[in-house]
């Protein structure tokens, strides 16, 4: 099963909770055999909990916990009995209500020749991470540490919702180079420059040059394949496209979007 689109699918944002958790997943493998043998990739995690009193915040439970009726249990009313409800007697259920952790994961690179120093960490934006909160602040933070102590930083957003919070302030890149989604690579060795990839929509997903000592090649991120492989593994069939995506495209984007899916007989 293949996207409609030829790069990222703005449908799959709906699905990212499962997608970012995919594309972690599927980086580390890609990378780990690509690597020099004294280097390692290694899945992270950041977790918090936030609560808002504006809005909301979509709450991802790890485990589902589901009350089914005991066996023999019947919901029916046996003949001439009388309802608890209609008695006045029918008891609450009283549920104490908090917030579920938030998890974000990414990926270090480290070094086990040197017990484990961080050589590049490399994120995946969430919309968390792009939105005002907790999520943020622990992003900006790490963002802030990994470039102070002398590691690399990779950062791919491939989500239109919030705020752009790349290590670059959007002011600072061309226009042309302000394109849908965008990750910005930092190497260690030279903090005053930053390598900024297009990727817009209407073309494939290029490869990301992943920086690790200043003596090492660079290795490649095939950000197409990691995408074509989560959009497969994932079985979206449930995507309608008669629809727009959340959120919503505009401009045109929309009209090229629109163009495209009449074209493959989805509109």
């Amino acid at each position: 099963m293949k996207s409609p689109f030829p790069g990222m699918d703005p449908y799959v944002e709906q699905y990212w909770h499962d997608v970012h958790h995919a594309l972690v997943t599927s980086a580390r493998d890609q990378l780990q055999g690509r690597l020099p043998a004294d280097l390692r990739a290694r899945l992270q995690e950041r977790v918090f909990v936030e609560t808002t009193q504006e809005g909301y915040r979509t709450i991802y439970p790890d485990v589902h916990v589901w009350e089914l009726p005991p066996r023999g249990f019947s919901s029916e009313v046996p003949p001439g009995a009388t309802k608890s409800a209609d008695l006045g007697l029918e008891e609450p259920l009283v549920l104490h209500l908090a917030d579920e952790p938030m998890r974000q994961g990414y990926i270090e690179i480290v070094d086990g020749a040197s017990g484990n120093r961080v050589v590049t960490v490399i994120e995946f934006l969430r919309p968390s991470n792009k939105w005002a909160g907790m999520g943020q602040e622990l992003y900006l933070r790490k963002q802030h540490e990994v470039l102070t102590a002398g590691a690399s930083l990779v950062e791919i957003d491939l989500t239109r919702t919030g705020r752009r919070i790349l290590s670059v302030p959007p002011e600072r890149i061309p226009p042309s180079y302000r394109t849908l989604y965008q990750a910005v690579v930092r190497r260690a060795w030279r903090p005053q420059e930053a390598e900024v990839y297009r990727i817009p929509l209407d073309r494939p997903l290029p490869n990301i040059r992943v920086p690790l000592r200043p003596t090492d090649e660079d290795v490649l991120l095939e950000l197409q394949k990691l995408v074509d492989s989560c959009y497969a593994n994932g079985r979206y069939t449930d995507i309608d496209y008669r629809r727009d995506p959340v959120p919503a495209l505009t401009g045109p984007e929309a009209d090229w979007a629109n163009q495209l899916l009449r074209s493959k007989g989805l509109r």
